[in-house]
């Protein structure tokens, strides 16, 4: 009996990756994979839509929508050309400034909406081009927008740790700051490495000007961007500050965008914020739906014992916690590379739990291994959504991206997250300086 479900689970899954490979919708895969358990497993659909409804009727799930909803806005309200103009005053007349730029407002982005999409979205349709004019490539400039918008997938609020708190059933704060610290090392690091690529580029950099222009610029521009500068402040200031959940201030960051960009920037008409809505929406619509489908898939799995399997196999290539940690990081990049990051960490997540319990690691810490893991797929073919998006906005080809996303890849990414793995205090340090027992 449990030979033939085991041999249901592997057809199943070697299913769901021909079809994630060929390229069709998500949701439509997993409908695919959950027709297949109904029809050849004894899977009753029935009862896992009530299963699934039950578990997601709570509030914490709203979030993920409500932070896509205000990403989007935060890109038509002209909030991002602001925080954009603020930046490029202070480091603009420096040689390497523009790109230093964009890949801090990418993570501001990122940290504004959750999403590394929006980073790309936002920010991309205005820095490339002006990165281009200043005498970057523009696939140098693609590639530096969009290896620097997964930045918001690490840089908390995260869409992707408020999907691992719900699953594992840990304290969401503690795992937005569990990313922080690897996220602020890669932005380091992104920083590093471009300052020491631009200086192959001719650029046309603005003569410095004198002190009490300069000042009177930042001034400008610093003042312009005021309401762009509150919005972080609400949703970092008010989460962390224990007036907002995660979801309330996705809910206020929102509607804040909307007068924002109506009366204040008056970059967007009312008719304008209701078509982002419908196109937040088809979005939102689309994620839910795979949302609902990865939940059925994981209980199946439960149900199954995939995860005790999944510890039983592993245990019995070795024992040695280093090397099985290493095998982890290369499973969560490998799952990163054909579907995105919250379906990684819906079917993962309960998998792998176990796993790290008896390893001794502790689920804040496995928290931050699954978002560094996952969110460098979102940048590495075949699945790499934001690449392509990023490719799309910078009119840029493949071959014209593809060194320096590598190379920020392998010299920036790749290094933090080992250190992120095998030195457990740089993902649980700041969660314990606030207060989290971990």
């Amino acid at each position: 009996m449990m030979e033939n479900a085991l041999l249901i689970i592997l057809l199943d899954v070697i299913l769901l990756v021909f079809l994630l490979m060929m390229s069709i919708p998500l949701p439509v895969c997993f409908l695919g994979a959950l027709m297949f358990l109904s029809a050849f497993g004894n899977v009753s659909m029935k009862t896992m839509l009530v299963w699934v409804f039950s578990q997601s009727t709570g509030t914490v799930l709203l979030a993920s929508p409500l932070f896509i909803l205000a990403g989007t806005y935060m890109g038509g309200s002209g909030i991002a050309k602001r925080l954009l103009d603020c930046a490029d005053s202070f480091i603009g007349h420096i040689k390497s400034g523009l790109g230093t730029v964009a890949i801090v407002v990418c993570a501001v982005m990122g940290a504004i909406s959750g999403s590394g999409f929006t980073g790309v979205a936002a920010t991309g349709p205005i820095m490339i081009p002006r990165m281009e004019e200043q005498g970057y490539e523009r696939g140098y400039a693609t590639a530096l927008v969009t290896v620097s918008s997964v930045l918001g997938l690490l840089i908390p609020p995260s869409v992707v740790m408020i999907m691992f708190g719900w699953v594992t059933e840990t304290s969401i704060l503690a795992c937005f700051l569990s990313t922080l610290g690897p996220g602020l090392l890669i932005t380091a690091l992104f920083i590093v490495i471009h300052v020491i690529w631009s200086k192959k580029f001719d650029l046309k950099v603005l003569e410095k000007k004198p002190v009490d222009e300069y000042l009177k610029n930042v001034g400008s521009k610093t003042f312009k961007a005021i309401p762009a500068l509150i919005m972080p402040l609400i949703i970092l200031g008010g989460i962390y500050g224990g007036v907002f959940t995660a979801t309330e201030a996705a809910a206020v960051s929102a509607i804040y965008a909307i007068p924002v960009g109506i009366w204040v920037y008056k970059a967007c008409t009312i008719k304008g914020f209701l078509q982002m809505t419908k196109e937040a929406s088809s979005t939102i619509g689309s994620i839910m739906v795979m949302i609902v489908c990865c939940l059925m898939l994981s209980r199946v799995f439960t149900i199954y014992r995939v995860p005790s399997l999944v510890l039983d196999l592993l245990m019995g290539i070795t024992t040695n916690k280093y090397l099985l940690l290493f095998i982890i990081d290369i499973f969560l990049f490998l799952v990163g590379m054909i579907v995105n990051d919250t379906t990684g960490v819906l079917i993962c997540a309960p998998l792998l739990m176990p796993v790290m319990t008896q390893l001794g690691v502790s689920p804040v810490h496995f928290a931050a291994i699954m978002g560094v893991n996952l969110a460098m797929g979102g940048v590495t073919p075949p699945y790499a959504s934001i690449l392509y998006l990023g490719m799309r906005i910078g009119k840029a080809e493949f071959h014209e991206i593809l060194k320096p996303t590598m190379t920020f890849l392998i010299l920036g990414y790749v290094p933090v997250v080992f250190l992120t793995t095998y030195i457990p205090d740089l993902a649980l340090a700041i969660p314990r300086m606030c207060g989290f027992s971990v």
